[in-house]
């Protein structure tokens, strides 16, 4: 009698397996070197920043050493789970919250700057382009929560135990659009934060679980305030 637990043959077969890769049961490892360039492009665009929006985060070298702790901890992280993989995940999520409060409380001292010591910087032009830096690290440190926290990050998202998929992204409803193997990778994150930053909302791929709501609420909410506060500031420049 044939066994009933295994898989179909023929295009049944890829379909079970393209199914499985997507909502959990497995996925493909993937390389660490996008994380690490979104966490040096974040030190990079920390340095851009005005001593004024970054006063209250202590000596100008403290952001740059959680953040290149944050690499650090992606690149010693291997692809499979093991006992050091499981301690540093902690790591890498403490040091992700740090630099994420860090951008807030540049964007709180944007925002102050912009709302009461307009006084000091007449044209408030300098303001607007240190906004720049501020959205865009935004949009990083998202990139990284969402990266880092779906189905258990991306150590354990190559493993075999079934896990509930955070994000629903497009190749899930349609999966004869892409490779059977498929599995997200940093840039459908990033490219995830980024349409959340820009439209305010969901756009092709839809949070599924709390904390995935929760986190695209706190980045559209931030990021609606840089980018109103900022046009207004430009509208007064221009009258």
């Amino acid at each position: 009698m044939a066994d009933e637990q295994s898989p179909p043959s023929g295009s049944g077969a890829d379909a079970i397996r393209r199914d499985q890769a997507e909502w959990g049961q497995r996925a493909t490892s993937e390389p660490r070197w996008p994380a690490l360039l979104a966490v040096v492009a974040a030190v990079a665009l920390y340095f851009a920043l005005p001593d004024k929006l970054i006063h209250g985060l202590g000596p100008r070298w403290l952001v740059p050493a959680l953040e290149a702790g944050l690499g650090a901890s992606l690149l010693i992280a291997g692809p499979r789970l093991t006992r050091e993989s499981r301690r540093l995940r902690p790591v890498a999520i403490v040091l992700i919250a740090l630099v994420n409060l860090a951008n807030v409380v540049s964007l709180a001292e944007l925002v102050h700057e912009l709302l009461v010591h307009t006084h000091a910087s007449p044209g408030g032009s300098d303001l607007i382009y240190a906004s720049v830096p501020v959205w865009v690290t935004n949009v990083l440190v998202f990139a990284l929560w969402y990266w880092e926290l779906d189905r258990g990050g991306p150590v354990a998202r190559p493993q075999v135990e079934r896990r509930q998929p955070d994000f629903l992204f497009p190749q899930m409803t349609a999966p004869d659009a892409t490779t059977p193997d498929w599995s997200p990778a940093f840039i459908d994150y990033l490219y995830t934060s980024f349409t959340n930053a820009t439209a305010f909302s969901p756009t092709d791929t839809m949070p599924l679980t709390p904390w995935a709501k929760i986190l695209f609420m706190v980045q559209s909410f931030a990021s609606l305030l840089t980018v109103a506060l900022v046009v207004s500031r430009a509208v007064n420049i221009l009258n």
